[in-house]
């Protein structure tokens, strides 16, 4: 009898993480690299944030919390919804988990029985799959391209569904790609939706506010209300407050599954960081006006890493809509050979290449579900994205 569970032979590593200890460890080393893998705002917690969670401290907040989260967090939550969605959740019908991760696990595993499919559109982020996997259901992925701004289509979505079909997972803004649904585009995948009532939507909405020009966010209950009672509504403090390291995530949907939710969740981890969850009452209630700063930001940097890219030979890079990532496509280099000789023949083959040569650690595209591709984040400083963007260009021109 093996001692090891066999659900791990369906898991593969984080690729991003890999990517991103990688680079570390080769700056330790001594080497000169700039480390583009990691999805994490490089912005400090704003001072009432942190304030706030100091004061928390001070008054003792330091006890066990309810399993699915404080309740003055969990009415913050409500009300963000109402104010920036026009979603009417009760405080009951929301949950708070250790990090976004926490949620779609929670989800996954309050739901899925075995051959369960989750239509996961690709490219994906990393750990969809996995969850989905070690929960006991079955990936199903839903292909799109570089040519539609890599969106799932309604043809695409309507193929994917099956009897066996569960739940579609949607990302909006998507990390790897940084592609965004408009109003129109959810509007289509919604009609499909409901020729399948038996089909639930779990909306990843992580990267809602860092959408770019005049693009407007909408999540898809709010397109189509026939959806509310089976939509799971998933969005956390992590990147629009620069709250990585607090790990607050939270969701909101039908009571009877933020009950189950939160019994899985009461047997698990219990409820999050008391100290957290006080910090981000303020993060959702407090001042809005440094989103805006620092998406006018991320957008420069995202403006000036697409031009670059464009730049590259052989590389071909879109405009996405939000987050902060490119997804550029390096398919015109697959069989070249670099100076010493070696092979380009896939997207991880160019992207250690790259790595070897000029020290810019990006992330290869099929670790996403979609290649040749590779994954840039833009969440640091523009003169390393200038420099990592011009050692791009010096690989790119020196294979032949």
């Amino acid at each position: 009898m093996a001692f090891l569970a066999d659900a791990l032979s369906r898991v593969k590593p984080s690729a991003t993480i890999a990517v991103t200890q990688k680079a570390r460890e080769l700056k330790n080393a001594g080497r000169d690299v700039i480390g583009l893998g990691a999805g994490e705002p490089d912005f400090d917690t704003p001072d009432n944030i942190k304030n706030a969670a100091i004061e928390a401290i001070r008054r003792g907040e330091t006890k066990y919390p309810p399993v699915s989260g404080i309740v003055p967090l969990r009415e913050a939550i409500a009300k963000k919804f109402k104010r920036e969605n026009n979603l009417d959740y009760r405080p009951e019908q929301t949950i708070v988990g250790t990090g976004g991760k926490q949620i779609l696990f929670n989800a996954f595993m309050a739901t899925l029985n075995p051959g369960d499919e989750v239509i996961i559109p690709r490219p994906y982020w990393v750990s969809y799959p996995e969850m989905v996997a070690i929960c006991g259901g079955t990936p199903a992925f839903a292909d799109t391209s570089i040519d539609n701004g890599f969106k799932l289509t309604p043809a695409a979505l309507q193929k994917a569904i099956t009897p066996r079909t569960k739940w579609l997972l949607m990302n909006s803004p998507s990390n790897p790609s940084g592609a965004a649904y408009s109003e129109a585009e959810l509007r289509a995948l919604a009609d499909v939706l409901l020729e399948h009532p038996n089909v639930w939507v779990l909306t990843d909405d992580m990267y809602e506010h860092l959408i770019y020009g005049d693009f407007v966010f909408t999540t898809i209950a709010e397109v189509e209300p026939k959806l509310y009672e089976r939509t799971l509504t998933m969005n956390g403090v992590s990147k629009a407050y620069a709250m990585t390291g607090w790990r607050i995530g939270y969701a909101a949907g039908p009571v009877a599954l933020i009950k189950a939710m939160d019994m899985i969740q009461g047997q698990q981890t219990s409820g999050a960081c008391t100290i957290a969850q006080w910090a981000s009452v303020e993060a959702l209630n407090g001042p809005q006006d440094f989103i805006a700063k620092n998406k006018a930001i991320f957008q420069a940097r995202r403006d000036l890493v697409v031009s670059m890219l464009n730049q590259a030979r052989g590389i071909t890079c879109p405009f996405p809509e939000g987050a902060f990532y490119v997804y550029p496509s390096c398919s015109q280099l697959i069989g070249k050979k670099t100076k010493a000789g070696k092979l380009i023949d896939s997207d991880e083959a160019f992207c250690s290449e790259l790595l070897e040569a000029e020290g810019v650690a990006v992330v290869f595209g099929s670790a996403f579900g979609l290649g040749p591709n590779f994954r840039i984040s833009y969440a640091t400083s523009e003169a390393l994205l200038e420099e990592a963007c011009a050692r791009i260009q010096r690989f790119t021109a020196s294979l032949t």
